[in-house]
């Protein structure tokens, strides 16, 4: 699937287009024929041009700082213009009236509360993450992970709480499947971009299907760079997701290094207020250890911290060369701000999921269900069975046998 970049605001003008009513040359101009008062053609035309550029966001726009119909007072003045034939034969009262009718509709519409209610805006520059709703959100979702909460919120909190960051904010999640990494890495961008993944400011590559081939990397890498120039002139604040890095070709990535590093611009372009997050597998069995090892020497899950954990993980990573950042400038640069763990999950966190998932169905929570789902999940080491190998990422297929047995017996 090839990526391509937006077009850049202010495109060449159309060329070998003949004005629609023009004479042709080598011909004399014909006679214009009588014409009577009231709307013509072209002033249907022009009325139709001026709606259909409301509802265009604009090109290479900032969002509401940047005004979203890209100038109000311009169509202000043509929308006076186009006024002016009928208002010829109104009185003075009436004509000073229109005029200040059509101005303040004009400046209405063209407010961004207004606008930005039917269009989905890039945030202005005063915007600043919700982190008590993101950590509310968090606490209720999101089981087993206080070194990946407590980092992301603090990370987050204090980027978007900065009017002018050096850089962009810069994560890798690693862990295994089911932990939680797709959730956490959505969830942010929802709170940056309400749409979510739906939102054209948000951007999701998946290293199996955008970047398939090996013996195409050189053209991979100049699409994305195109592509992540064209977004950002596009919204500054926009979000770069990259699922399965681990799957990743060596080098493929580092074609965004530029974008990474402490540049205030790169060829007019500013990505300081941009988000990138990497998710991963690379590294799970790292982390997988060390919680092991903290459990048999009798020391609490939440006793784990970040300083136990990242150094290994980022060596771990850059030194693995099926992690996508081997032997990456990213990380010989230290252009990503935090390599955070994702622990593997336990039995109680297992049975915390389903609870939630149940929940989030509308259905009453039933322990016999929570437990009957929790103990079919297979756990390691084999002897103790103390993490989930999946952590929680099957457990909506086995919640709905569950339901379908449920209904059955029904």
């Amino acid at each position: 699937m090839a990526l391509s970049g937006q077009t850049p605001a202010g495109g060449a003008a159309l060329r070998g287009h003949r004005v629609p009513g023009a004479t042709p040359r080598g011909q004399p101009p014909a006679r214009a024929a009588p014409r009577t008062p009231g709307p013509s053609l072209p002033f249907t035309k022009m009325a139709a041009a001026v709606t259909r550029g409301a509802r265009r966001f604009p090109p290479g726009g900032g969002g509401p700082e940047a005004g979203p119909f890209g100038g109000a007072m311009p169509r202000a003045a043509v929308l006076l213009w186009l006024l002016l034939p009928g208002l010829a034969a109104l009185e003075p009262l009436s004509v000073g009236l229109a005029i200040g009718v059509a101005s303040a509709l004009t400046g209405y519409l063209s407010h961004p509360s207004f606008y930005c209610s039917y269009v989905e805006c890039c945030p202005g520059a005063g915007h600043r993450l919700n982190a008590t709703a993101l950590r509310e959100q968090l606490d209720g979702r999101l089981f087993g992970q206080h070194l990946a909460k407590e980092v992301v919120l603090r990370a987050v909190t204090g980027f978007s709480n900065n009017p002018s960051p050096k850089k962009p904010l810069t994560l890798s999640l690693h862990g295994w499947a089911g932990t939680g990494k797709n959730f956490l890495s959505q969830l942010l961008a929802r709170h940056v971009h309400p749409a979510g993944l739906r939102s054209k400011f948000v951007h999701l590559f998946l290293a199996t299907l955008h970047f398939p081939h090996p013996q195409r990397v050189p053209l991979y890498q100049e699409q994305l760079q195109n592509w992540i120039r064209g977004n950002v002139s596009a919204c500054a604040h926009s979000v770069f997701i990259f699922d399965e890095m681990d799957k990743m070709h060596q080098g493929l990535i580092d074609a965004i290094k530029p974008f990474l590093d402490y540049y205030e611009q790169v060829d007019g372009v500013s990505y300081r207020k941009a988000i990138f997050i990497f998710l991963s597998n690379a590294g799970g069995d790292l982390i997988n250890k060390a919680a092991l090892d903290f459990w048999t020497s009798g020391k609490r899950r939440e006793d784990i911290q970040l300083k136990d954990l990242e150094p290994m993980l980022s060596v771990g990573v850059f030194n693995n060369k099926n992690s996508g950042l081997w032997h990456s400038s990213l990380i010989d640069r230290n252009l990503i701000d935090y390599f955070v763990p994702f622990l593997p999950l336990e039995h109680k966190h297992v049975k915390m999921c389903v609870r939630a998932e149940m929940i989030a169905r509308g259905h009453e929570v039933d322990e016999k269900v929570v437990e009957a789902v929790a103990d079919e999940m297979t756990y390691f080491p084999k002897e103790a069975r103390i993490y989930s190998d999946k952590g929680c990422k099957t457990v909506q297929a086995k919640l709905d046998i569950h339901e379908d047995i449920a209904k059955a017996m029904d």
